[in-house]
């Protein structure tokens, strides 16, 4: 087999369609592409890849290379719009499963059947040990959603269920109403408990749904550029602490006198280990812990040692420790030993299994949860989006975060039916071990669904004996995925003296730490943002002179030669687009060119320059200019105008030109102030000064 990363030679005019109807260049197909099992790059166009994306196209026509390799038509190209081609767009199995390919199914197939059996005691963990709730919940989150998905998803390896972090956040949402509600609280009220936590799943997963589906709608799926990776980091390292502390509990066999103590924050949890681990720790259950978990790493890094061999690179670990300790806990009657088992699992989930989402129960949470619900839809959609853009680099193909957003909505929308249900969301490992197993389409996702779904009905009556450490060892095992690219990021962040990203990602860690996910993540958002906002309101100015005898102007900080030869003038160039963010600052930036240069200063230092006589502004970057910035432009040269500072508009464009006309500017300045270029503004100041 071919090492990973190797790219295939192809015509670089080569122009293959791709199995949801849009064109991809061999050329930027290939970039990142990684090697399949029969030794070819998955990104490569082979004879084979052709005819089942042709199969899957259907009568779909060939694009037109961009570098001639097919001559397009003369005139100009015709664009046919058809509603059936719209839904095909919208949604992507009306394009691909009506031509799927049966020599893709044997790699869907294996996929699918391998992800599910490390999906399905994932689930089950997840949905009892972080989310606080029946595992039979955990399993209809696995299954529900990713068939959906599967339907409206643009990615075609995303696996979507649970996640360890988002059920984190669902089971912290979840104790806190159940510790703060009088209504809920078991002692003071007759509501089943049992119930509430049903109602508070229910509709957080709902709302992230919804908010997830209206992101998609007006097309904000741009938010994913907002969050830095520093940020990201900080809180998935924490993420993992929490949950390595929270899974340490049942491990020492520590539940049952956890609940004599009001542990609130994963500090208190953390001194109530330091302090009881070694006088109240069950050593039965601590020994099956600790000895699954390490039979789970044993047989990671044995996956790994012996990855080229197929056979050992998908046993699926995680079900045969499962298994194996559900067998040895029947065989030796750990439960009666004190070891905390599984038990019975009935398929309840409310008076019924279908309910609307919105009911007078569910509502009476909903202001208390929406919060949770939409840091697990921002947390959740990134995630996402990382693990299908990196599918889709590796297997040459496009994704649309909008259309990922909306599935993803529906996909939770859908889940929330059935109560109880976690946020369901796109996950890096299980999408690259579904496309390093095969997987080539969402079949693979449904044929995973359905086995979850068969395993509620079948598998769950077998695992009665299960310990429950096993599952707390199960999510321990993820807490080494989360951070194992901690000391890299670490490393390289020191290496850039890049401070602000280790404060960033330092923050979201304590604060998550001390208080809780919610409040480490909205801190470090909030301090993100305002980074963005202070970045994007700062004018980008720069002061141009002139190269020794030649017409040509260059920013003097760049250019040593570049000399400002016109005494008493100062050209300015802008930068960029001028906005209401950028354009506020206008004036004093500005001013602070004018006195100072482009030196770092103090505003209480003497000024270093004397005040300009005659400004000169170059507008050839300027393509757009909003209302605010012109109002503000307009107020800056009224202040000038009135001061006796001559001014000059120098490489001025249409759209703004319109604009300063709408505004008033080129009334307020003349026309003899709008120059062709900055040396006709220049001679036209000279010849003003001289008439002073």
């Amino acid at each position: 087999m071919d090492p990973p990363g190797r790219r295939a030679t192809a015509p670089p005019g080569n122009v293959t369609p791709n199995l949801y109807g849009s064109y991809a260049s061999t050329t930027s197909s290939l970039r990142g592409a990684y090697t399949d099992e029969s030794g070819s790059p998955t990104g490569a166009i082979t004879p084979r890849r052709v005819a089942e994306e042709r199969a899957l196209l259907g009568d779909v026509e060939p694009a037109y290379s961009a570098y001639g390799t097919n001559a397009p038509p003369r005139g100009p190209p015709v664009r046919r719009r058809s509603t059936w081609a719209k839904v095909r767009y919208y949604i992507p199995s009306t394009a691909w499963i009506p031509e799927y390919s049966f020599s893709l199914l044997g790699g869907d197939m294996l996929a699918g059947v391998t992800v599910a059996c490390m999906l399905i005691p994932q689930s089950v963990s997840y949905a009892s040990s972080l989310a606080k709730l029946s595992p039979v919940t955990g399993l209809f989150s696995a299954a529900i959603p990713g068939i959906v998905y599967a339907l409206l998803g643009t990615s075609r390896q995303l696996n979507v269920a649970p996640e360890a972090s988002l059920s984190l956040l669902v089971g912290q949402a979840v104790e806190e109403i159940l510790h703060s509600d009088p209504h809920s609280h078991p002692h003071t009220h007759p509501l089943d408990p049992e119930l509430v936590k049903l109602a508070v799943a229910t509709i957080i997963t709902f709302q992230v749904g919804l908010i997830s589906f209206l992101l998609g709608i007006f097309r904000l799926g741009f938010l994913d550029v907002v969050l830095s990776r520093a940020l990201l980091r900080g809180f998935v390292t924490a993420v993992a602490v929490v949950i390595m502390i929270e899974q340490l509990i049942p491990m020492f066999g520590l539940t049952e006198l956890q609940h004599d103590f009001q542990l609130h924050s994963t500090l208190d949890k953390m001194v109530f280990l330091v302090e009881h681990v070694w006088t109240h720790a069950h050593h039965l259950t601590t020994a099956i812990s600790f000895g699954a978990l390490a039979a789970l790493l044993f047989f990671r890094y044995f996956k790994r040692a012996f990855k080229r061999y197929w056979f050992i690179y998908r046993l699926p670990e995680v079900l045969i420790v499962v298994v194996l300790s559900t067998i040895l806990s029947d065989r030796f009657g750990w439960a009666e030993d004190g070891v905390d088992i599984l038990g019975d699992v009935p398929i309840n989930t409310g008076p019924s299994l279908l309910q609307f989402p919105i009911r007078q129960f569910t509502i009476h949470y909903l202001r208390r949860t929406t919060s949770t619900a939409v840091l697990i839809s921002i947390i959740g959609f990134l995630d996402s989006i990382v693990a299908a853009k990196q599918n889709a680099s590796r297997f040459g193909y496009s994704v649309s975060p909008n259309r990922e957003l909306v599935a993803l909505g529906a996909s939770n929308i859908a889940g929330s039916f059935v109560p109880g249900t976690l946020p369901a969301y796109g996950s890096i490992t299980r999408s690259k071990m579904n496309g390093d197993l095969g997987g080539r389409t969402q079949m693979a996702s449904i044929v995973c669904s359905t086995i979850v779904l068969m395993a509620i009905v079948f598998l769950l009556p077998w695992l009665y004996y299960l310990p429950k450490c096993v599952l707390a060892a199960i999510i321990c095992l993820i807490v080494f995925s989360l951070i194992e690219e901690l000391p890299h990021d670490l490393i390289f962040y020191w290496k850039m003296r890049s401070w602000i990203d280790l404060l960033l990602m330092s923050l979201t860690f304590i604060f998550t730490i001390v208080w809780n996910v919610e409040v480490g993540v909205a801190v470090s958002l909030v301090i993100s943002l305002l980074l963005v906002v202070h970045r994007s309101s700062k004018t980008r100015l720069t002061i141009l002179g002139r190269i020794p005898g030649t017409n040509r102007w260059k920013p003097v900080e760049e250019e040593p030669e570049a000399q400002e030869d016109v005494a008493g003038a100062l050209i300015v160039r802008i930068r960029e687009n001028l906005d209401f963010a950028n354009a506020a600052q206008l004036k004093e930036r500005l001013r602070r060119l004018e006195l100072y240069g482009h030196g770092k200063h103090h505003p209480s230092d003497e000024p270093l320059r004397p005040h300009a006589s005659v400004l000169i502004f170059h507008f050839a970057d300027v393509d757009t200019i909003d209302a605010s910035a012109v109002q503000i432009f307009y107020e800056l040269m009224e202040i000038y105008k009135s001061s006796g500072v001559g001014l000059y508009i120098a490489h001025l464009k249409a759209a703004p030109r319109d604009m300063f006309e709408r505004a008033g500017v080129v009334e307020l300045l003349g026309e003899q102030a709008f120059c062709k270029d900055v040396a006709s503004a220049t001679v036209l100041a000279e010849q003003a000064m001289r008439e002073r």
